[in-house]
This record gives structure tokens, C-alpha cells and sequence, in this order.
């Protein structure tokens, strides 16, 4: 589960960057592997670690039919030797979508749940009857957080990030953004933007951090106002901005989480959030591997 290359630094040339004296790089994480884009290198990699440690031959985890944590654990469970149980939100759509497909070339059994069951995914009844069908097993929770996964984000931001004024990231479940906050410095400012609608989120993760035993040195702050309208929900002017960036700035980013949270962080840019010199850093968490099923399912191409 070692990276393929290392993270590369990309500085964005856009004429907005330019009337604002705004210096923003891109953190490309989405460069590091093939198969395990992103943040997901780092969720995963100590979970794996420990699976192996307890001695498992299983992992089971849980996720809906396009995410991009299902995909990831099935490629790094067929890297160490590991079978791997994907506990999946939903009918099976068939044909499989490009995700699923990929996920079962990677030896992952599916098992599907209704939506309904799928919500009792951490109770100990549904886990019981998962471990009566497939035995013993090493769980991973649906996105992957949890504090082996925290332990991996924590070595995101490196030396080479400490003169950054500002860290954005799009937020999902928190497992990411709780590991750099509790790396960024002092007089740094870890933004996230969430995917999800509502401000519940601020909450868990300020729940998760202090679980964690996470007490940030940075500013920290999680913008609710970029979702869309939900989780995977999108207009036509995100679609046109992601179409913007890819031709303009030759950054692919994807709909769900890295597309929006460049969409808020540009909004936010042109309203003159940053003074004039500010260094931003993005972080490109990955995700383009759910663009194929995206532009299949909704007959778009970005």
C-alpha cells in the first residue's frame, strides 16, 4: 500500500487569482495511486495495517453504489491479501456502474441492504448477522473514519505546507478534516466545506475531534452554504464550473466533494474573503474515480 508517486503541488493560473493577489496550490493527493486516490491512502492505510496485525482475512465495510471508499478498500484489500465484504446502500444497479465494477474486479463481494436496514449499519444485531454469513471480520465504518483513519490524515500536511495561510478541503464524514486540524499551525486556518446539507456537521466533527483527544492550534471553520441542495445534489452552474476549472486551470475535480469545495472557496475568493498576498492550499482529496458513473448516470461530461 505504498503511494505510487508522491503528492504534487499544482499553482493555479486564473485570472481571478490574478486581480486578487490570491496565491492558491493545489495539494494533488488525487496523484498519489491509481487505485487509492487521495485521502483514501491515508484512511485506510493504518486500518489495513491493523486488520493484518489482528490477523483478519476479512474487511467489511459499508457505502452507497458510487463511493469512492468502497472502491478504494476493495483495491487495498486485493493489494494486501485481504478479502473484502462491501455492505452497499440500495439495490445493485445493474449493469454495475463503473465504481462497482471496478470494486468486483478488485474481489469485493457485494451484499446489498435496503436503505431502511442499511441505516441500522452499526447496530450490533446487523453486524451479528454479517459475521454468522461471512465469518469473523475487520470492520471499517462507512467513509472509512475512525481513529486508525485520523492517524493517517494526520500526515497529510508536511513541512513543505507550514507558510500556507489557509487549508481548504471538502468535508465528508470529518475523519479528514479532524487530522488536519489537529496537524495545521498556529496562525493557520483549516476551512472545510461540506457535501452534506445541514449544519449538524460542525457538531460531529467537533464531537470526533474531541474523541480523539484533538485540541487544534489552528482557526477552524466548516462552510454549510456549498451542498446544492445535499449529498450529490448539482445545477448547471457547478457542472459549467467544473467544466471551467478542467479548461481553464487543467484541474479535474469531481461533483460530490472537491467540485463544490473549489465552488465556495472561488465564491469566497471573489467576495475578497482573503487579503490581497494570501497563500490558500487546496486539497484535492480525490474522488475522480466516481466522474465516470456520474457523467453515465446523468448524461454529462466533466
Amino acid at each position: 500500500m505504498e503511494p505510487a508517486n508522491y503528492p504534487i503541488y499544482q499553482t493555479l493560473n486564473h485570472p481571478l487569482l490574478e486581480e486578487t493577489g490570491v496565491r492558491l496550490t493545489v495539494k494533488r493527493l488525487d496523484r498519489m495511486h491509481p487505485g487509492l486516490q487521495g485521502n483514501k491512502y491515508y484512511k485506510l492505510r493504518y486500518n489495513i495495517q491493523e486488520a493484518i496485525k489482528q490477523k483478519a482475512n476479512t474487511v467489511v465495510t459499508f457505502g452507497g453504489a458510487y463511493s469512492n471508499h468502497i472502491h478504494a478498500t476493495a483495491f487495498a484489500c486485493k493489494q494486501s491479501g485481504l478479502r473484502s465484504i462491501g455492505v452497499i446502500r440500495g439495490e445493485t444497479p445493474l449493469p454495475l456502474n463503473p465504481t462497482l465494477s471496478d470494486a468486483v474486479a478488485n474481489g469485493m463481494q457485494l451484499h446489498c441492504l435496503s436503505r431502511s436496514e442499511y441505516r441500522e449499519k452499526q447496530s450490533p444485531e446487523l453486524l451479528g448477522a454479517l459475521e454468522r454469513r461471512f465469518g469473523a471480520f475487520f470492520l471499517i465504518p462507512e467513509g472509512g473514519t475512525n481513529a486508525l483513519a485520523i492517524q493517517g490524515t494526520r500526515e497529510i500536511l508536511t513541512e513543505a505546507d507550514a507558510a500556507m495561510n489557509v487549508i481548504a478541503l471538502p468535508v465528508g464524514t470529518g475523519g479528514t478534516f479532524a487530522g488536519i486540524a489537529a496537524t495545521a499551525l498556529p496562525g493557520q486556518r483549516v476551512l472545510g466545506f461540506s457535501a452534506l446539507k445541514g449544519d449538524f456537521i460542525r457538531k460531529e466533527v467537533a464531537q470526533l475531534m474531541q474523541a480523539q483527544g484533538i485540541r487544534p492550534h489552528c482557526d477552524w471553520e466548516i462552510s454549510t452554504d456549498f451542498h446544492f441542495g445535499g449529498y450529490a445534489r448539482f445545477n448547471a452552474e457547478l457542472i459549467d464550473f467544473l467544466q471551467d476549472m478542467r479548461r481553464q486551470a487543467q484541474l479535474p475535480l469531481d461533483p460530490v466533494y472537491t467540485g463544490k469545495m473549489m465552488f465556495g472557496l472561488w465564491a469566497m475568493i471573489r467576495e475578497g474573503c482573503f487579503p490581497k498576498g494570501s497563500r490558500l492550499l487546496v486539497l484535492h482529496t480525490g474522488g475522480l474515480q466516481g466522474v465516470r458513473g456520474f457523467n453515465q448516470r446523468h448524461g454529462l461530461q466533466i
